[in-house]
């Protein structure tokens, strides 16, 4: 089957049941204990010959019941969960969509940690599907390299306690919190398989990193992919939650392609968020936090046109930032595509770009949550430059920088500028200049000043 960055595909959700086994006995350990310290304490089960019998059924039916949806949904609401990981759904249903989703075949999609855990479970979204997914299974391991996974890393994930889940069209699930012990900054590998056509698949579909589809079957557990072929895109999932037991929350990155790492080398984790997560990592005077990746390529934050481009970000904004787990902080940039796509004849102003940004932040302040503004990059010699259109990034810049409604500024214009022709990119900092390249977006993650997120 031929895959390419139109691959569709849905998000849904997973748990072991190792992990919750595990849980329920330790519970069921502490339960016995505070019952027999009670019990010893009115002095009265000693007394009684039958006392013993009755407690022992009591804590009995007790097991029973912790053992079931109840004990599920305490462990799904543990407020530690925090998101390590995350992409936004960028694919639209067009008109002419071919429904060409795969059947009877797994994907194996690469992703890159930020904080560890000893617990997790994902998310998958079937938010623009045209009918209801099922998935047949899933797994989550380790990444050795490829489409191969390290031996020993890989266990099933569940829904409700089932290997399979059906996705409602518009859903998101989760999977069961799952036992695993997750490294920070490591590549994962998240399979799943898909036994049956599934329509049109959610997806972010220009991932920067080679994913996988096998040819035939259920191979969710195997070290090696049979008859893989590649694709650019994410179907499906869209996060992994974690529990650090450190308690630690997380930053949201918010923009378009660069954000999302286009120019960057592929499968390489390079972009700039990545670049700041091994920085923050790094200091050891640094508070530590998730960093989760919400940017989208060719996003804007008014309106939107290709659908590949997602929705604009004040349409995604509950979905993609607001849903995600423990997020405390954002960092907003995007705006240069609402500039150099603006329809013919009809050049966004600075006004209708800002007025957007007031928007998201005060969903996301509603929300406790500091909003630290970034200048947009220059773009001179990028194929949707004009004149005009700089005196309007221009206009946002100084708005980000003076204004004064962000809880922070970062300035990337700054890091990445060159100093003779400021409304240019530093030649060796791009390749197409607009798309800082490796260098340029560490550059970037160089001039975050870490105190913003304490």
């Amino acid at each position: 089957m031929n895959c390419d960055s139109h691959l569709r595909v849905s998000v849904f959700y997973s748990l072991t049941i190792d992990g919750a086994e595990q849980m329920h006995n330790n519970s069921l350990h502490l339960l016995w204990n505070k019952v027999m310290k009670i019990s010893e304490q009115k002095n009265s089960l000693a007394k009684s010959k039958r006392a013993p019998a009755s407690l022992l059924a009591a804590f009995l039916l007790f097991a029973v019941f912790v053992s079931g949806p109840f004990a599920f949904a305490q462990e799904q609401s543990d407020p530690r969960w925090v998101t390590t990981w995350s992409t936004s759904p960028s694919t639209l249903p067009g008109e002419d969509d071919p429904d060409n989703s795969p059947q009877d075949q797994t994907l194996r999609l690469i992703v890159h940690s930020s904080v560890g855990g000893d617990s997790v479970r994902i998310r998958l979204s079937n938010v623009h599907g045209n009918e209801a997914i099922k998935i047949g299974a899933a797994s989550i391991a380790l990444q050795s390299e490829g489409s191969s996974i390290q031996s020993g890393t890989s266990k099933s994930l569940q829904f409700a306690d089932q290997s399979s889940v059906s996705i409602p069209k518009g859903a998101v699930v989760f999977s069961d919190p799952l036992n695993y012990d997750l490294p920070e900054t490591t590549n994962l590998s998240v399979s799943l398989y898909l036994p049956e056509d599934n329509g049109f698949l959610t997806a972010h579909a220009l991932s920067n990193q080679t994913n996988y589809m096998s040819d035939d079957g259920d191979q969710t557990n195997s070290v090696n992919l049979a008859g893989r072929t590649e694709t650019a895109a994410w179907p499906l999932l869209t996060a992994i939650d974690v529990i650090n037991t450190n308690s630690i929350s997380a930053i949201a990155v918010v923009g378009d392609s660069i954000t999302d790492g286009w120019g960057s080398t592929a499968s390489a984790n390079q972009r700039w968020p990545n670049h700041f997560t091994r920085r923050l990592f790094a200091d050891s005077g640094s508070k530590k936090y998730a960093v989760v990746n919400a940017g989208i390529s060719g996003n804007r934050v008014t309106t939107q046109g290709n659908s590949l481009f997602g929705q604009n970000l004040q349409a995604r904004f509950e979905r993609d930032v607001l849903a995600l787990s423990n997020v405390t902080h954002m960092v907003l940039m995007e705006g240069i595509n609402d500039i150099g796509m603006s329809p013919s004849g009809s050049l966004i102003s600075a006004a209708q770009v800002i007025g957007g940004y007031r928007q998201v932040m005060a969903r996301a302040h509603a929300r406790g949550i500091k909003v630290i503004g970034a200048t947009l990059t220059p773009y001179e010699g990028a194929a949707y430059f004009t004149p005009e259109g700089e005196l309007v990034r221009q206009e946002i810049n100084a708005f980000i920088r003076s204004g004064g409604e962000f809880d922070g500024v970062i300035d990337f214009e700054k890091a990445v500028q060159d100093p003779a022709n400021p409304s240019r990119i530093l030649p060796k900092f791009t390749e197409d200049n607009l798309h800082p390249n490796d260098a340029g977006y560490a550059a970037m993650a160089n001039i975050v000043e870490l105190h913003l997120f304490d």
